[in-house]
Formats: structure tokens, C-alpha cells, sequence
């Protein structure tokens, strides 16, 4: 199988080397402005054919990814209209998707065409970044169009499994929606958070000293990509915006019931969200279980080593381990992720064992 790239940053990247650990023997070719990167990615094995466009060359490929930043990826199309063969998928993976479903269908190649979102990422950005491990188990978005034909999503389908992520098929407005309320403002959020402690901190800094724990959580997403994110917004703005307002309207709520010194609305306010965000883990669909515990260790060397041994010598298969570094709710320091319910509670059985504490993770 042969695939064409146009952009090799963080998510291309990955996506190109997860394709590669999957299909040793297929052939990626590759175009960015940055040829530095180019020669890089080639150095490594991942790219074989640097292009300097969408060359005639595409034409060979049996999908082509459009990876550059969304505003920039419709500005493409054209040209691989008139490169392409009907056979070659089309695909995207930017994180709104109705945008450049109605460019792909006005140059009439909505039948080729099934678009992309892997529910990955980072604050880091470029191929230095791009892992092929951002890709594992990971939610990966399809939205095919009206007249995208069955074959296509099932080839899609099939070459996200083989980054060994998880397909999900969603219609472009719905994910347009979905992603303006649980991605996009989150984003908008963290970074007006941050700047309003820029802005109202006093000369000693104390505010951004105290900013650890949860606040430092919260507001991590703040460090993205400025420029990647003024794309995203202008291509979602008015999912973005439908949604803005509702909030707008919440906090409004909010305040005039502190205004009010109505407790018993702030009180309502955490009830209702804590019930809902604790069925997040029991959700099918895309908040499928997360089968993890948080252990309560001592912050010094060796102590992860000795976890990891127990775990090992039960023979547990660990999916994720991490240090969880906010501890005002009281989890515990070390977080671990399992495959299965099985593997959870026989991790736990053993641990507890050995006189760990344990909190299983909501």
C-alpha cells in the first residue's frame, strides 16, 4: 500500500509512523513547508518519496491524508482533484469537520472522501513530537459525507485499526457540535482562566506560585497552539459560539445566585454535575470504561519500580501508568490503567496485598 501525506506535523506524523509499525512494507510519501522535517522523517524510515506539492505522483497512492492545518487543508483539494483516480481515499484530521465537507462536495469528490479526527494530541507540535503511541486505543472520528461510498469508510475503517486506534463514525454536524462543547471551549476557557490570573495577579506572584493542583490541570490545554487553534475556531465558529453562549448564560445563573446568596443553588449546581460526571465511566459509546485505581505511595525513588515488580510477577498487563500530580482530591500519587475489569481487580488484590492503598478512579 502506498500513502500520501500532505503535512508531517504531531498528528500526521503519528499517523504516518503508526501506519508504517502496522504495514512495514507499505510506502509513505510526504510533502511540508519544512524540509528539514522531510529529511528527518525520511532519516528515520517513516517517509520514503518527499514531494514538493501535491505532485502527480499522488496519484499512486492508495489514500491520501490531508494533515496540514484545517484552513489550510481545503485549499488542496482542488489540486487533488485533478490528480487523483476515483480509487484513492480521501481523508482528513482536523478537528471540525463540516467545513471541509462542503468544499470536498462541492468539487464533487464527497464519494472518495471520508473525514478524520483522531481524538489525540499534545502542547507540542511538529514531527519532532509525532509518536506512533499517541495513536493506541484512542478514539479516531469518521464523518462520511452523503455520497461517500461504503467501501471508502470500510477501507478507513480498516487502516485506523491498523494505527490500532478505534474507529467511531459520526456525521460532520454532530461532531462539529460535540467537539465545540467537550474540546473547543475547554480551550477557550483554560486560556481565559490563565489570562485572568496574568492580569489580576499582584507584584510577588502569588496567584501563579499557588497555581498547582487542579488549576494547573484544568488550564493545561492553555499552552496549545495559538495559531492551530485561531484556525479551528474560524472553521467551527458558529458550533463554537452556539455553545459559548449556553455557557455564558450558565455562568450568568451562577452569579446571580451568589449575588443572592442562594446556597442552595451553588449546592444544586455541584449535585447535578458530580452525578453526571460519575457516570462518565459507565457510558458506552466514546466514554467507554476506564478500568483504573489510584495507589497511595511515597514520593521517593524506587517506588514505582516496586509496584510495576508486583504487577509483573502477577502477570498483569498494564495499559497506562502515570504520576497523578493533583492531589486536592485527595487520589492517590501513582495513577494505573487496565485493558479489562479482570486485570483491575486482580491488580488491586494484589496490591493490597502487599498493604497499598487504593482508590478506584471515577
Amino acid at each position: 500500500m502506498t500513502y500520501g501525506f500532505i503535512g508531517l506535523g504531531l498528528i500526521g506524523g503519528s499517523i504516518a509512523k503508526a501506519l508504517k509499525a502496522g504495514e512495514p512494507g507499505c510506502q509513505i510519501y510526504a510533502y511540508m513547508p519544512s524540509r528539514e522535517m522531510l529529511e528527518e522523517a525520511r532519516a528515520d524510515g517513516t517517509v520514503d518519496r518527499i514531494l514538493s506539492g501535491a505532485e502527480p505522483c499522488l496519484a499512486d497512492c492508495d489514500a491520501v491524508f490531508l494533515c496540514a492545518p484545517v484552513e489550510t487543508n481545503g485549499s488542496y483539494l482542488e489540486a487533488l482533484r485533478d490528480i487523483l483516480t476515483p480509487h484513492t481515499l480521501i481523508t482528513d484530521v482536523g478537528s471540525s469537520k463540516q467545513s471541509i465537507e462542503r468544499e470536498v462536495l462541492h468539487l464533487g469528490l464527497g464519494a472518495q472522501f471520508v473525514g478524520g479526527h483522531p481524538m489525540a494530541g499534545s502542547e507540542k507540535s511538529g514531527y519532532t513530537y509525532a509518536d506512533p503511541l499517541l495513536l493506541e486505543n484512542i478514539f479516531y472520528l469518521l464523518c462520511p459525507t452523503v455520497d461517500t461510498k461504503p467501501e471508502m469508510l470500510s477501507r478507513m475503517e480498516a487502516l485506523v485499526r491498523t494505527m490500532l486506534a478505534n474507529p467511531y463514525v459520526i456525521d460532520a454536524a454532530t461532531h462539529d457540535r460535540a467537539v465545540a462543547t467537550i474540546s473547543h471551549l475547554p480551550h477557550l476557557i483554560a486560556a481565559a482562566l490563565v489570562n485572568l490570573v496574568k492580569d489580576t495577579d499582584n507584584e510577588a506572584h502569588t496567584m501563579r506560585s499557588l497555581a498547582a493542583g487542579g488549576f494547573k490541570d484544568i488550564t493545561r490545554i492553555a499552552s496549545s497552539s495559538p495559531i492551530m487553534w485561531q484556525q479551528i475556531f474560524s472553521s467551527n465558529r458558529e458550533s463554537v459560539l452556539t455553545v459559548l453562549n449556553l455557557f455564558i448564560n450558565s455562568l450568568t445563573e451562577i452569579r446571580s445566585s451568589l449575588e443572592a446568596d442562594n446556597m442552595q443553588d451553588i449546592h444544586e449546581l455541584f449535585l447535578k454535575s458530580g452525578k453526571f460526571r460519575d457516570q462518565f465511566s459507565d457510558a458506552a459509546g466514546l466514554l467507554s470504561a476506564q478500568y483504573s485505581f489510584s495507589v497511595h505511595v511515597s514520593d521517593k525513588p524506587g517506588a514505582i519500580s516496586v509496584i510495576a515488580a508486583i504487577l509483573a510477577a502477577g502477570s498483569v498487563n498494564v495499559k497506562n501508568i502515570g504520576i497523578n500530580h493533583n492531589r486536592e482530591s485527595g487520589d492517590g500519587a501513582l495513577r494505573i490503567e487496565f485493558y479489562d475489569a479482570e486485570s483491575c481487580q486482580k491488580a488491586a488484590a494484589l496490591l493490597c496485598g502487599y498493604g497499598f492503598e487504593l482508590e478506584m478512579n471515577r
